[in-house]
């Protein structure tokens, strides 16, 4: 009873002080039954990337390196805030894992990753459609919600311009409350 009574505690105290992380900003454009419309400004992202073609082999190698940038591993030694959601940007060709930066920095602000295969780069202005999805994201998940929103794109007719991005906001720890959204950037006009 004691230990069930502080894994309840533990878990409310993480998702109190991960509702305190900074995430990406975007605006809701529309409301659809089942996913939403979102215009996401530009951002800058730090990225890694793999001959990874699925989540299962993506997930703790690109975190790792990422994690190790904003550590400290770049040229001032720096620490930088974690923020949310992780990227991750799958295909048959290979893959990436992107930290948004905190909005503090830009390109020229942000310490130079010590590790020559994190890359900073500065994302264009898109409008997407985004389905969530709650628990632990896998595989067979991202497929599912993957298709479920290219189904009901192609129903209202809205033509997709891209691949898609799982968006992961919880660390692993997080048993209580996950959000995972799939991403796939359209064609918008406001």
């Amino acid at each position: 009873m004691a230990l069930a009574f502080i894994f309840i505690v533990f878990q409310s105290f993480r998702k109190f002080t991960s509702s305190s992380i900074e995430t990406q900003k975007y605006r809701v454009v529309k409301k659809e039954e089942g996913f939403e419309i979102r215009f996401y400004p530009k951002a800058t992202f730090a990225t890694i990337r793999s001959n990874g073609t699925n989540y299962k082999q993506v997930a703790s190698s690109g975190f790792r390196k990422l994690a190790g940038y904003i550590f400290g591993g770049n040229d001032q030694n720096k620490s930088i805030s974690m923020t949310a959601p992780v990227r991750m940007e799958m295909s048959e060709k290979g893959s990436a894992m992107s930290f948004v930066m905190p909005e503090q920095y830009d390109m020229a602000s942000l310490p130079k990753p010590k590790d020559a295969s994190v890359e900073i780069k500065q994302s264009e202005e898109v409008y997407t459609a985004v389905i969530a999805f709650g628990g632990y994201a896998n595989d067979e998940k991202i497929n599912d919600y993957t298709n479920r929103l290219v189904a009901l794109l192609q129903q209202k007719n809205i033509k997709i311009t891209g691949g898609f991005i799982f968006l992961g906001y919880n660390a692993p720890y997080e048993f209580i409350g996950r959000k995972n959204e799939i991403s796939i950037p359209i064609e918008w006009k406001e």
